[in-house]
């Protein structure tokens, strides 16, 4: 028997996260819907600092992102210091499970949330608590039912992937009022942009009067700037001073804080951005909804379909044929939806070419 180095037993008990397919099976035109990524791109003031910034690769960049933690506080009302930047939202969901866990900690995910979540706890050591959830929603009962002197953190994303459904801000409140003060509350709001409903609020008021409440957010998708991983999280600054003294020197490259600064002051893009989605979110859910899928209720930029039980009319034979045709969506078996597909918002083209597809498969 070979004896070679031995990694945690949590380690080997990860799965590892399989992002979105990018190419589809047959020829011609692909339009990617698989990863929630934005159909109209980046600010154009975003690509300028983007590429003037380039012209100093040879430099280290700040490395506490002190001008990006200056724009997003300006833009939210906050305090900079409050602030930590990141290489994606993705490292300080990490970096809390690294930072507050160890072996015999439990944290809370709940049933069909972000599979990042899993990973974070797994890799850090600590136990992940699975909860059920409540028609495609976080059950707050659910997990109040799960929480004890173990539970140092609980992980929900709000608005949900890949649900794309939401918690009223009552219930996050009524949420944290029920936690320990040693039991950190973190909200994933990587979609907050899109969410128009009077009931919703990502969390910064929340933040802002607790010791145990951080807010997670990220540039990827509203802001379109998912490939140079940029994201920000707000809390006590008793947890940003141990996350900053856990965190990478110079976790966040001087590209991509040029690039977020650029995006956060352009309001009319994101306006824009904003306008495009609304529209075809609720066009998309009836055109669906028409063809006889049911649709989980979504305030994102994607929505979850589900396929009949009827053989060879399921999410899987459905995933082929629009491939196919250059249509790629997410198969979400992962997240415990085996007969689904997860649908992005993309351009008109897009949106009405997956219509007609999913119009041809059912009828054939």
């Amino acid at each position: 028997m070979t004896v070679h180095p031995q990694p945690r037993p949590s380690i080997m008990q990860i799965d590892a996260y399989v992002p979105g397919k990018s190419a589809a099976t047959g020829g011609g035109k692909v339009f990617k819907l698989s990863s929630n990524e934005t159909p109209l791109g980046p600010s154009h003031a975003a690509i300028e600092a983007a590429q003037k910034a380039l012209r100093g690769l040879e430099f280290y960049p700040d490395g506490s992102s002190t001008k990006l933690r200056q724009s997003i506080a300006a833009k939210f009302g906050l305090d900079p210091e409050r602030i930590i930047c990141s290489n994606g939202s993705d490292e300080l969901l990490t970096l809390l499970a690294h930072t507050y866990l160890e072996k015999g900690d439990e944290a809370i995910i709940t049933e069909h949330g972000f599979l990042v979540y899993k990973i974070a706890v797994l890799s850090a050591g600590g136990t992940p608590v699975t909860v059920p959830e409540k028609d495609c929603r976080v059950d707050i009962d659910a997990i109040l039912a799960k929480v004890n002197s173990k539970t140092k953190l609980i992980y929900i994303a709000n608005p949900a992937n890949p649900t794309g459904t939401y918690l009223p801000f009552d219930e996050v409140k009524r949420l944290q009022a029920a936690l320990p003060p040693t039991t950190i509350l973190v909200l994933d709001a990587a979609y907050a942009e899109y969410v128009r409903n009077n009931d919703y609020s990502a969390g910064l008021e929340l933040v802002a009067t607790s010791e145990n409440v951080v807010m997670t957010r990220t540039f990827s998708k509203i802001y379109g700037l998912a490939n140079l991983r940029l994201g920000w999280m707000v809390g006590p600054a008793s947890i940003i001073d141990a996350l900053n003294r856990a965190r990478g020197p110079f976790n966040v490259n001087g590209v991509a804080m040029a690039a977020g600064i650029a995006s956060i002051k352009d309001e009319e893009h994101v306006a824009k951005t904003s306008e495009h989605n609304n529209k075809w979110l609720l066009w998309l859910t009836e055109e669906l909804t028409k063809l006889g899928l049911q649709v989980t209720p979504s305030v994102t930029n994607f929505v979850l379909i589900h396929f009949p039980e009827t053989p060879g009319k399921g999410a899987a034979e459905a995933d082929t044929f629009l491939s196919s045709r250059g249509l790629i969506l997410r198969r979400v078996t992962g997240y415990g939806f085996p007969n689904a597909l997860r649908l992005t918002i993309g351009t008109e083209e897009a949106n009405l070419l997956v219509i007609a597809a999913l119009k041809e498969f059912l009828a054939s």
